[in-house]
C-alpha cells in the first residue's frame, strides 16, 4: 500500500471561498488503486506555506508521494512548481515531461503547464494541474509507474 498526501494550493479554496474540488478528484481516484491517504491540507498560493507543507509531508510523517494540485499556470500567484523545486533534493523530470505530453493529445493548453516532479527524502512530489479533468487524465499517466518508483526510492532493485 503506498502512503499518500494531497496538497491543494488556491486562495479560493483555502478561504473557504470555492470548494477542494480537485483534491477530491485525487482522492477518489487514488482510493481505487492500492494508496491510503494518510494526510490532505488545503494553503494558498504562497511559496512559503507550500514550502512549509511539502517539507511537513516529507520530514515529519511517513507518506511515499505527494500530489499537490494547482499553481502550476502562468498566473502571477502560480508558484507551485518553484516551491516543489526549492524542497526536492533530486527532480523526476519524466512523469511532468509524460502528464504535458500525454495531455497535449486532448488539449493545447498541456503545454502552459510548468509542472514539475521531484524527491525530499523517501517522498516523491508530483505537481498536478488545478483543473479536476486535468487531474484525472494526468493521474492515469502516472499511476501505473508508481509502485515501482516508490519501491525503488526505498532501496528496491530495478524490476
Amino acid at each position: 500500500m503506498i502512503k499518500a498526501a494531497i496538497l491543494t494550493i488556491s486562495d479560493s479554496c483555502a478561504v473557504g471561498k470555492r470548494e477542494d474540488i480537485s483534491g477530491h478528484t485525487i482522492e477518489e481516484i487514488l482510493t481505487g488503486h492500492e494508496f491510503q491517504l494518510r494526510k490532505k491540507r488545503v494553503v494558498p498560493d504562497s511559496h512559503e506555506a507550500i514550502v512549509k507543507e511539502l517539507k511537513y509531508f516529507s520530514d515529519k510523517t511517513d507518506v511515499d508521494v505527494v500530489f499537490t494540485t494547482g499553481g502550476t499556470g502562468l498566473g502571477p500567484r502560480d508558484v507551485t512548481p518553484e516551491a516543489t523545486k526549492s524542497v526536492c533534493k533530486r527532480m523526476v523530470p519524466g512523469l511532468a515531461e509524460m502528464m504535458r505530453t500525454e495531455s497535449l493529445k486532448k488539449t493545447p493548453n498541456a503545454m502552459l503547464s510548468r509542472s514539475v516532479a521531484g524527491i525530499r527524502h523517501k517522498t516523491l512530489i508530483i505537481n498536478l494541474p488545478g483543473s479536476p479533468k486535468a487531474v484525472k487524465e494526468c493521474l492515469e499517466i502516472v499511476l501505473p509507474v508508481l509502485p515501482h518508483a516508490v519501491d525503488m526510492m526505498h532501496g528496491g532493485g530495478h524490476k
